[in-house]
C-alpha cells in the first residue's frame, strides 16, 4: 500500500474495499497501532487517531483480525471476551454485564465458561466480534469479519456492529468481501488501488460508487452488488467412479487424553466420485471442517464407516486414517481452515514444492509444476516472500496450490474462496471445477452460496434436520 491519502470523519461507518493484496488489512492494523516497527517494512508518510500516531492511543481502537484463531486469547470464552475491558480498566460489574450482551448481540448460544478451543472457526470470529462490542472502542476496525460465519449469523453480526456504532458513535471502518451485506448500512465506500500505484481508485456513497465504477471494480476484483461473478463451466462426464464412501458416519475431536473423541456430527451417509463436486454446509458449530477432516484422513470416525475403494486406496488398506502421510498425498489433499496451520516452508516458491519432494519428484519437474501454479493463482511476484507475510486470501490461494500440486484423486477443501475478491475468486472456482473436470473429486465445506452454485453437483447440509 502506498501513496494514500485519506480522511475519515469521526462517526463515520466505512466499508473498504479492494482487491486481494491491495493493503486493506495493513491499513486497518495500522489504524490499530499494532504494525510492529521498522523491522517489519518501510513506512512513509504520517498516519493520525485523534491527532497522534495510533500506537499512542492504544485502547481508542479496536481490531478484529482476519484469523480468528489468533485473536483467541483465554481458555474459557467469557474471560476472553472481557479480555480488553479488564486490560480498559472497566469496572469488574460492568465488565460482565457488557460480556453477556455482546454474546447474545452476535448470536454465540454459549455460556461463559464454554472453552474456546472447541469453538468452529466461525464461532471463533463471532467471539472476536463480541470480545470488540463488549471494548466500545472509539474506532472499531473488522478485517472479514463474517468470513466464516454462516448467511443468517453474517447478518446478526452486521447488525449487531451498525446498533453498537450507532448508540455509542463510535467510527466504524470494516473489510468485507460479503459486499451486498454491508453496502445499505455504511455511508461510504472506499476503494484502494491493488497496482503499482497505489493510492484510491473510488470513494464516496455506496449508490455512487457502485454507479459509476461497477464494471471497472468487478474488472479489477471488487465484489459489486448486482454484478454477478461467473466461470466457464467444463462438462461433466457421464459416468463417475466412487472413491470414497462414509455409512452412519460420526465425527469428533478427541482431547488431549481423553478416551474418545467428543461427537459433533452424526448419521452422516457422503459418497466422493471421480469428476463430481459436493458442497458440505450448514450452520457454524455443525461439524463441517471435522467432517472434512475424517474425510480427508485425518482423523479417525467417531463411529461409523469411511472406506476407499480399491481404486483409490492402491493396495495400502481401505481405512485412509490408518494411510501415512506419504500415501495421502497422492490419494487425498487437504486445504485447511486456517491456512496457518499447514505452512511449512519459509518461501512461497518452496511451500508449494514439499508435497512433490516428498514423493522424490524429478528437480525439472518440481519447478515446472511450482511455476505453472504461482502463475494461475497470481502468486508469481510473491515467490520468495515468507508465507507467514501473506494476506489472508493470498494465504488461501498457497494452501490450494500447495494441495493440488500432488494432483490427488480427492482433494477436500474447507472454506477455499475465504478472504478472495471477485478475480481470484473466480480463478479459483475455475481451477477447481477444472479439477473436478478432469476426474479429481472435490469436497469442499462453504458458507458462500456463489460457489455452490457455480460447483456443486451435491450439497450435504450438516446439522440440519
Amino acid at each position: 500500500m502506498r501513496e494514500l491519502d485519506l480522511d475519515i470523519a469521526p462517526g463515520e461507518r466505512v466499508l473498504l474495499l479492494g482487491a486481494s493484496g491491495s493493503g486493506k488489512s495493513t491499513l486497518l492494523r495500522g489504524l490499530a497501532g499494532v504494525l510492529g516497527d521498522l523491522d517489519d517494512g518501510e513506512s512513509v508518510g504520517e498516519l493520525t487517531l485523534d491527532g497522534a500516531a495510533p500506537s499512542a492511543a492504544r485502547g481508542r481502537a479496536g481490531l478484529v483480525l482476519q484469523d480468528p484463531d489468533a485473536q483467541v486469547v483465554l481458555a474459557r470464552a467469557g474471560d476472553d471476551v472481557a479480555f480488553a475491558c479488564e486490560n480498559l480498566g472497566v469496572a469488574r460489574e460492568e465488565i460482565w454485564s457488557r460480556v453477556d450482551a455482546a454474546l447474545e448481540a452476535v448470536g454465540l448460544g454459549i455460556g461463559r465458561d464454554h472453552p474456546t478451543s472447541r469453538l468452529s472457526g466461525g464461532q471463533k470470529q463471532r467471539l472476536a466480534v463480541a470480545g470488540i462490542l463488549a471494548m466500545r472502542p472509539g474506532l472499531m476496525l473488522f478485517d472479514e469479519p463474517t468470513a466464516n460465519i454462516d448467511p443468517e449469523g453474517a447478518e446478526l453480526v452486521r447488525d449487531a456492529v451498525i446498533a453498537a456504532a450507532r448508540v455509542t458513535g463510535a467510527t466504524l471502518i470494516v473489510v468485507e468481501h460479503r459486499v451486498a451485506l454491508w453496502a445499505d448500512a455504511v455511508d461510504r465506500v472506499i476503494v484502494l488501488d491493488g497496482g503499482d500505484g497505489g493510492g484510491v481508485v473510488a470513494d464516496g456513497s455506496p449508490g455512487a460508487v457502485f454507479a459509476a465504477h461497477g464494471r471497472s471494480l468487478t474488472e479489477a476484483g471488487v465484489w459489486v452488488p448486482g454484478i454477478p461473478v461467473e466461470i466457464d463451466r467444463r462438462p461433466r462426464s457421464a459416468a463417475s467412479e466412487t472413491l470414497l464412501s462414509g455409512s452412519h458416519l460420526a465425527v469428533g475431536r478427541r482431547a488431549f487424553a481423553a478416551r474418545s473423541a467428543t461427537v459433533v456430527a452424526s448419521g452422516i451417509s457422503v459418497d466422493l466420485a471421480a469428476g463430481r463436486a459436493l458442497a458440505v454446509t450448514g450452520p457454524n458449530g455443525a461439524g463441517k471442517s471435522t467432517l472434512a477432516l475424517t474425510v480427508a484422513g485425518l482423523l479417525a470416525p467417531a463411529a461409523g464407516d469411511l472406506t476407499a475403494t480399491a481404486s483409490l486406496a492402491g493396495g495400502r488398506g481401505a481405512t485412509p486414517s490408518r494411510w501415512r502421510s506419504s500415501e495421502l498425498l497422492t490419494r487425498i489433499g487437504m486445504v485447511f481452515q486456517e491456512p496457518e496451520h499447514q505452512l511449512l516452508a519459509t518461501r512461497v516458491r518452496d511451500e508449494l514444492a514439499v508435497g512433490l519432494r516428498a514423493l522424490r519428484r524429478d528437480p525439472d519437474e518440481i519447478a515446472r509444476t511450482v511455476d505453472e501454479l504461482l502463475e494461475r493463482l497470481r502468486l508469481t511476484r510473491l515467490a520468495d516472500v515468507n508465507p507467514f507475510t501473506l494476506s489472508g486470501g493470498e494465504k488461501r490461494r498457497l494452501t490450494v496450490a500447495a494441495a493440488i500440486a500432488t494432483a490427488p484423486r480427492v482433494l477436500v477443501l474447507d472454506e477455499p474462496t475465504f478472504g478472495q475478491d471477485a478475480r481470484t475468486w473466480r480463478e479459483i472456482a475455475g481451477l477447481l471445477d477444472g479439477l473436478r473436470a478432469d476426474g479429481t473429486a472435490v469436497a469442499f465445506v462453504t458458507h458462500d452460496r456463489e460457489l455452490v452454485a457455480a460447483l456443486a453437483d451435491a450439497e450435504l447440509e450438516v446439522g440440519r434436520s
